[in-house]
């Protein structure tokens, strides 16, 4: 009898914080919380008469039951199956796993249609240092490793949830710059770099994209949708010289006029870079802009 007093109550309590987790849930959504935290559910769980010592249970409840989605440690997402409930964009999602942050690399390029490669994860850059999940589970233990993490030779931490893997790139504050907050759809606005920050990566960090060619082939064809003088503004705040003239060298090609590439021209460098540094040397030197041009050196991108 004992037992069965037992189960019974259960199923009571179960259903009672079903029930009050829809009321919920259906409030947040009311307010516009579709992101919330254990914070904004706190301060809504009073007009529901929802005590705050039941409320991280509730909360747990409804993760568990597949209404709520569990972003990480005390952030939480609307799964969308209310009526009227609406699914999380993924660049939503990110925006909030990690802040500040804002859409960058291959998901920014395809946002704009600037590339037709289609990303396999979300990749999003930030200010601060990222610890992901993956990472906790295999702490490096020495420095080598540390750095082999960091280049992405050992692979790289991805943060998954509900089956999208989120990828961060992590820079330095004063290169956190060129964003805006864009409609991603009707329901969410996320930040993400604009289309010339986005393609100064490619020249920043062209590994990342297998080589120069991807920011190449951008100019070539999309050189219409660009402002070419902000993306020489953008290569000099960026502050290193080597990107400069990657730029420069680029724009100039793709109809810059002098006045917009003279300030990157007029930079110093001490001695030749390679044009991508993706390729082995070879090709012409261009003493105008330092580099050697690289493109058609055989060798792996």
């Amino acid at each position: 009898m004992m037992n069965r007093s037992r189960i019974v109550q259960t199923d009571r309590t179960e259903g009672y914080g079903e029930t009050l987790g829809i009321k919920l849930l259906r409030e947040m959504a009311d307010r516009g919380f579709f992101i919330f935290t254990t914070e904004d559910a706190k301060a809504v769980a009073p007009d529901l008469a929802i005590p705050e010592t039941y409320l991280p249970q509730l909360l747990s409840k409804l993760a568990a039951g597949g209404w709520l989605l569990r972003l990480r440690r005390g952030l939480y997402a609307g799964m969308g199956r209310l009526p009227g409930a609406v699914d999380v964009h993924p660049f939503a999602v990110a925006a909030n796993l990690v802040s500040p942050s804002a859409i960058s690399h291959w998901s920014a390029l395809h946002h704009y249609g600037l590339t037709e490669q289609v990303p396999r994860r979300v990749t999003a850059s930030t200010p601060k240092k990222v610890v992901t999940p993956s990472m906790r589970a295999t702490r490096p233990q020495n420095r080598d490793m540390e750095k082999r993490l960091a280049s992405g030779r050992a692979g790289r931490h991805t943060w998954e949830v509900n089956g999208v893997e989120y990828e961060y790139y992590t820079v330095s504050a004063d290169r956190f710059f060129g964003i805006e907050e864009v409609w991603v759809d009707e329901h969410f606005r996320a930040p993400i770099y604009d289309k010339e920050r986005s393609l100064l990566d490619c020249f920043a960090t062209p590994r990342h994209f297998g080589g120069l060619s991807e920011a190449l082939g951008i100019l070539e064809e999309r050189v219409g949708d660009l402002d070419l003088e902000k993306l020489a503004q953008y290569a000099l705040r960026y502050g290193k010289v080597s990107v400069a003239k990657r730029v420069g060298w680029a724009i100039e090609r793709a109809g810059a006029p002098r006045r917009v590439t003279a300030p990157l021209a007029k930079l110093p460098m001490d001695g030749m870079r390679l044009l991508d540094p993706t390729r082995p040397r070879g090709g012409k030197f261009d003493e105008r802009w330092m580099v050697q041009e690289n493109l058609s050196a055989g060798g792996a991108r």
